[in-house]
């Protein structure tokens, strides 16, 4: 079957708005899913992004909803490597056109947070939005 519809769940980690300073991270919920994909999508830089000011995307997880710890390599796929503090994207030069990124969340924790950190002075916002897909559901046709 080719079905794609009824085998995905969604959950949005960054709800769609033009950001200037961090979010706040909801928890995702991976019950009932054996993988997921984490979605994030830039819109042009409002700023000229430096190392100095820059943003960050920051993935932890936990199993209990409660402590959380950044993931590292070992947890997801796509990346050649996570900085420290479970970073998985760094805007640190300019920014001229929209992009999507995409991680594979590997690790076996039950729930996951996404956090845009922002440092440094951001006098205009950046359009900014996340997404995880949740995949191979134990149980199907997912709502």
């Amino acid at each position: 079957m080719r079905d794609l519809h009824h085998n995905l769940g969604f959950a949005v980690a960054i709800p769609a708005a033009v950001y200037d300073a961090d979010n706040t991270p909801a928890a995702v919920d991976l019950l009932g899913f054996d993988s997921a994909v984490i979605e994030i999508s830039v819109g042009v830089g409002g700023i000229t992004f430096t190392g100095t000011n820059k943003v960050e995307f920051k993935l932890t997880h936990s199993d209990d909803d409660s402590t959380y710890s950044a993931v590292t390599v070992d947890d997801v796929i796509g990346l050649a490597s996570v900085g420290t503090g479970g970073i998985i994207k760094s805007l640190i030069a300019a920014h001229a056109a929209a992009d999507i990124t995409k991680v594979g969340y590997i690790g076996n924790k039950r729930y996951l947070k996404l956090l845009a950190d922002f440092g440094g002075t951001h006098a205009a916002g950046t359009p900014i939005a996340a997404s995880v897909i949740k995949g191979n559901a134990a149980s199907r046709p997912v709502a």
